[in-house]
């Protein structure tokens, strides 16, 4: 376990999307370490946003109904605040492509305003920025590192790309103390399981826990890496706390190489119910993928001492277990 004893104790946090899978988790945590959280979430039925995520803390913590493109909201919420984890986002690759603009909107517009609000109300805050694979594209090489070129395959992939840069930018020119961390395919409780358009694994989970089939497109060979929801939030408190984060970049990932057949048959041993089929690839989702991917996190491991701790079993059997008891939840 990493040593963050009082290193958030007092602390004023702001987690943008903190109802959302991730942003709930790392809330859990920051309560239990002495954190003042404040959360900021819009509720969009698509997006993830769960009231039950915070189930426990609701008492220890604010929350704040609000949409990121609302600038005069989120400079008021800005101020004061010594971290800002900037979690929210639009990220399903589909709706990117049917909907760009509100993309556009959320993933590059609203990014420029929240830093612009940094910079303006609260130049001493420290931002960590949730990026994303998807923006190398189809990988040249395998493991990817930092130093692969970056060509999206979708409208999602360029528009955070642009977030990502514009904390990169206001870094080096207005010192406002940011990093990014691109994240793989993150799983664990409290992911959205409602509908399949944020990522296979939150709506393979959900199908295995419904003993119903899952549809694997082409041959199931495909590999990928995973991370656990404890072990990106880990990532995320460690690049708030260093300094040598700052201005930075850095791959997450995970030293499990699996394809995507081979993680399904885990996926349905754990759960006990379940099973899978191979079916063909869909136009519009063969279009966009990128084969292939996994990741080198050798960068923040040498720098910041990050690696994942949970094994992908041990993570599975753990996110089972919950959606078993609290399904009902994450349904409506």
């Amino acid at each position: 376990m990493y040593n963050f004893e009082n290193k958030f104790k007092d602390k004023k946090v702001l987690i943008t999307g903190g109802l959302g899978f991730i942003g709930s988790n790392l809330a859990h945590r920051l309560v239990d370490l002495g954190a003042n959280v404040t959360i900021v979430d819009s509720l969009i039925w698509a997006y993830g946003g769960n009231k039950a995520n915070i189930k426990g803390i609701e008492d220890k913590m604010h929350v704040n109904i609000g949409d990121i493109r609302d600038r005069y909201s989120i400079n008021s919420l800005i101020k004061d605040q010594d971290y800002l984890f900037n979690l929210a986002g639009q990220v399903s690759h589909i709706d990117s492509m049917k909907d760009p603009f509100t993309d556009l909107e959320i993933n590059t517009t609203s990014q420029l305003s929240i830093l612009e609000s940094c910079r303006q109300h609260n130049p001493d805050i420290k931002v960590i920025y949730a990026s994303s694979r998807q923006i190398y594209g189809k990988p040249e090489y395998l493991p990817v590192d930092e130093k692969h070129p970056v060509h999206p395959t979708d409208v999602n992939g360029i528009n955070i790309m642009s977030g990502e840069w514009y904390h990169i930018l206001y870094n080096n020119v207005h010192n406002i103390r940011a990093c990014s961390l691109r994240m793989t395919n993150v799983y664990g409780p409290r992911q959205l399981i409602k509908h399949n358009r944020q990522g296979f694994i939150g709506w393979f989970i959900r199908l295995a826990v419904e003993g119903k089939k899952i549809q694997i497109y082409g041959d199931g060979a495909q590999r990928r890496d995973l991370n656990y929801v404890d072990d990106v939030c880990d990532a995320l408190l460690l690049s708030a706390v260093s300094d040598k984060s700052n201005g930075q970049i850095y791959n997450l990932g995970s030293n499990e190489i699996i394809s995507l057949k081979d993680l399904t048959e885990i996926l349905i041993d754990v759960s006990g119910t379940g099973e899978y089929e191979l079916i063909d690839w869909p136009d519009e989702k063969k279009k966009i993928d990128i084969g292939d991917y996994y990741g080198d996190f050798s960068k923040i491991r040498n720098e910041l001492g990050w690696e994942p701790k949970t094994n992908l079993r041990d993570g599975l059997k753990e996110t089972v277990e919950y959606y078993k008891q609290n399904i009902n939840e994450y349904l409506n």
